[in-house]
């Protein structure tokens, strides 16, 4: 294999959804869930739904998750991996927590607006930067809640916020399973075997699926890409913070590619331009954000898209 690694990278798109979004694999996912959302009743089964949301027009935008799925108690779960900061991270992730609320509305009876639990889970591979007395806090779990009381006022709505960056335990280190859990996410291309501490039944079946060498011609392929576009994205955000530290911007190296393009601090060519746009449009960013990521029209970014119909890998 060209990436010289022998465990797939779980921040690229083809890795995740190979190791969280098969049929085979959902063990894994239902194991990842039981240990993030402890306040749930134990989940059994999952079945997977459609990750492509589309409004009730065609004028209105549709939303596409990494991964979306329901437990036989009828909760949805929304899971969705970012790999780069963006401007209104936040308010994206509310925004995509609607769909899962609407499509519950029961159409032609009467319906008394009883919802099922909606639980949005961001693995981030970056940070908030927001707090800095919360440095070493890496989950964020979030609810409605009575700012006098401080108690929670809605629980069917939760969304939990994994900064994976803040993980720093060495393997020895491991002790509980959302630890072993977290240190895969982070290290799993990493390792050329499992590690001692994870060897149990769910992470034997996870090492064995995520091992390269026993994909098929096509996986490989698509898992290449993947592993392009993830790496494009990566040097691209280093470049700009190199950039912003050389001019002393401060909160450009904190922002990364995103704040220093749309400072102007990371001015290039068109062409320089057109590969960032790509990389961020088969990343699944929205097309605003790559417009102010990258300064390009919305005529281009439309022909880009078409562009990428043709050639992108179906995985």
């Amino acid at each position: 294999m060209e990436s010289g690694e022998r465990y797939v990278n779980l921040f690229t798109d083809f890795g995740f959804k190979k190791i969280f979004g098969e049929e085979i694999n959902k063990i894994l996912l239902i194991d990842f869930l039981n240990v993030l959302f402890t306040d749930l009743e134990t989940i059994t089964n999952i079945t997977y739904l459609k990750n492509e949301q589309a409004g009730y027009s065609e004028l209105d935008r549709k939303a596409v998750f990494d991964l979306y799925c329901e437990n036989d108690k009828g909760e949805r779960f929304i899971v969705e991996v970012q790999r780069v900061k963006q401007k209104f991270f936040k308010d994206r992730s509310l925004y995509y927590a609607t769909y899962a609320i609407q499509e519950q509305a029961i159409k032609g009876k009467e319906w008394k607006y009883e919802l099922k639990g909606v639980y949005t889970l961001g693995i981030m591979d970056f940070t908030f930067d927001e707090r800095p007395k919360n440095e070493d806090k890496l989950a964020h779990y979030v609810q409605l809640m009575d700012t006098e009381t401080h108690e929670v006022f809605y629980d069917k709505l939760t969304f939990l916020y994994l900064e994976v960056p803040k993980f720093h335990k060495t393997e020895t280190e491991l002790e509980s399973n959302f630890d072993k859990w977290l240190f895969i996410l982070k290290n799993l291309h990493k390792l050329d075997k499992i590690p001692v501490r994870l060897q149990n039944k769910i992470f034997q079946h996870l090492f064995q699926q995520a091992e390269i060498a026993k994909f098929n011609k096509k996986e490989r392929l698509a898992y290449e890409s993947s592993l392009k576009e993830y790496r494009d994205l990566e040097s691209a955000i280093e470049t700009a913070k190199e950039e912003a530290r050389a001019e002393g911007l401060a909160k450009g190296i904190a922002e990364g590619l995103a704040e220093g393009l749309i400072e102007g601090k990371a001015e290039g060519k068109a062409e320089e331009k057109k590969r960032i746009a790509i990389t961020a449009l088969l990343k699944g960013l929205d097309n605003q954000f790559v417009i102010e990521l990258t300064g390009l029209s919305e005529e281009q970014i439309k022909e880009l898209q078409e562009e990428l119909k043709n050639r992108k890998p179906k995985v």
